[in-house]
Parts: C-alpha cells; sequence; structure tokens
C-alpha cells in the first residue's frame, strides 16, 4: 500500500497547505495537482461533485504529490463506505457536533471487528481490486480522517471530538461558524475570529492536527503561526472568477478595482 504521506505530515506536525477543488472538473483538479500544493480538496457538500465525479477527480490527481482529501456531504456511513471504496483515503466529514457522532464516524472507516464499514474489496480500487496484498488488514493505517467543526454544539464540544481515538485532524469551517455565532457572511469578526483561534488551541492541546479554509493570506498566515497544521489557502472557483474579473476589468474599464470587502473564507 501507498503510505498516505499527509497523515503522516499531520501526526508530525508539519504544516500541509491546501487548494479547494469546486469547479466538479476533473481536469482542473489535475491541473491544480501539479500546481505544487500539499493537498486539494475534492468537495462533495457545496459543490456538484456526485460519487462517479469524485471518482474521476480522484483518478486524475493519483498520479501527482498532492494529496487528495473528499468532504462527503454527510457524516453517512454507508456514502463513507462508498468513498473509501473507490479510493479516497483522506475524509473530511462536515457538521460533526459531539464525541458519540466522531465515534461513529471512525467506525464507518474502519472494518469489523473495530467497525462497521461493509466489506467489497474484491470490487473496489482502493484495493486494486483486490492486487493489494493485506489491504483488509492495514487498510485503516492509511485513511486519514478529519472531522469538521462549524457549530456552536460542535465548538462547544470540540475538546472531545478531537481527543477521540482514529480522528486525525480537527477542520473549523469559518463559514457556518460566522453564521452560527451571528455574524452571517463575516468570518473575520473578532468574536469570529477569537472562536478559530481557542478552537485551534484547543485541537493542538488535544494532541490532534488543526485545519481550516481561508482565503485571506493574512489570516491563512496567522492560523499558520498558531499551529494550524492543514490549511486550504483558496479555491478553483475564486481563482478563476477574480483572474477573469481583473483581467475583463483591465480592458473594458478605467476604474479602480473594487475596495475590499468583509475578509472571505472562499
Amino acid at each position: 500500500m501507498k503510505a498516505n504521506a499527509f497523515k503522516a505530515a499531520l501526526a508530525e506536525g508539519r504544516p500541509q497547505i491546501g487548494l479547494w477543488q469546486a469547479l466538479a472538473s476533473p481536469y482542473t483538479a489535475e491541473i491544480c495537482a501539479g500546481a505544487g500544493f500539499d493537498w486539494l480538496l475534492i468537495d462533495g457538500e457545496h459543490a456538484p461533485n456526485d460519487l462517479p465525479l469524485i471518482l474521476s477527480h480522484l483518478q486524475a490527481v493519483a498520479a501527482y504529490e498532492a494529496e487528495a482529501v473528499v468532504r462527503a456531504p454527510v457524516g453517512d456511513p454507508v456514502l463513507i463506505k462508498q468513498l473509501l471504496d473507490i479510493g479516497a483515503r483522506s475524509l473530511l466529514i462536515p457538521m460533526v457536533e459531539s464525541a458519540a457522532q466522531a465515534e461513529l464516524l471512525v467506525r464507518a472507516t474502519r472494518y469489523p471487528p473495530a467497525g462497521i464499514r461493509g466489506v467489497g474489496s474484491a470490487i473496489g480500487r482502493a484495493s486494486q481490486w483486490n492486487r493489494t496484498p493485506g489491504y483488509l488488514h492495514k487498510a485503516q493505517e492509511e485513511i486519514c480522517l478529519l472531522l469538521q467543526v462549524e457549530s456552536i454544539s460542535g465548538l462547544e464540544a470540540i475538546v472531545d471530538i478531537a481527543a477521540t481515538d482514529g480522528v486525525d485532524g480537527v477542520f473549523i469551517g469559518p463559514s457556518d461558524l460566522a453564521a452560527a455565532l451571528g455574524y452571517l457572511g463575516d468570518p473575520g469578526h473578532a468574536e469570529v475570529q477569537k472562536a478559530i483561534e481557542s478552537g485551534i488551541g484547543q485541537i493542538r492541546d488535544a494532541g490532534k492536527a488543526a485545519g481550516i479554509l481561508i482565503a485571506d493570506e493574512a489570516l491563512a498566515r496567522r492560523y499558520l503561526e498558531l499551529g494550524a497544521s492543514f490549511v486550504a489557502v483558496g479555491t478553483d472557483v475564486t481563482i478563476l472568477a477574480c483572474g477573469a474579473e481583473a483581467l475583463a476589468r483591465r480592458f473594458k474599464s478605467t476604474d479602480a478595482a473594487p475596495a475590499a470587502g468583509p475578509k472571505q473564507v472562499y
């Protein structure tokens, strides 16, 4: 089995810089996979990526060093089983709010008797269709499970979630957290930032990796300074949209660049 270098880096506390993939295009993912990022997030929650399209992303990224992290739309053990079987080995699960939920998600990534993952390796890409010796017994060693905290309940339980055996890291979702705290659309608000910084510290104190997505470079560097070790610093959508807008503006308008608004996650 190929070692999961991303998982190993998180365990060692080495920062991993990532880029979000939301354009639902394996071709775009392959372009980004060779750009020098440590990991790419294939988004199945907010981007229009279904299971076959996620598989195409995994195939496109496989030839590169960047780790493909798949965000499931929901923490459903059946869906997790399907994602693992098609070859996803690093997962980000949204809206985790308790240690009990975290424990269930860990079990969903393990075969019995340690868990509840169904055994279908003979027809699964993950095991190379049973061509990987010892896959059933060794698979969990290379699975990286990241849980996303983005609600008040999740924030209150963040220590217990992070402390759950089998959880490799906890990702703070700034957009939903900002909304939950009463600052919809303003993740840069002082109260939101206070909660994020406190959360990063709590995750680290529990001995786990802390992660976040933030397109604001100053904030991204601030989180890295605080010890966050898997930080996504932008999205393919924003890179394309902002680049296209800037190019059009240079040729179509004499107006100055638009004034900076609130700090943006994406």
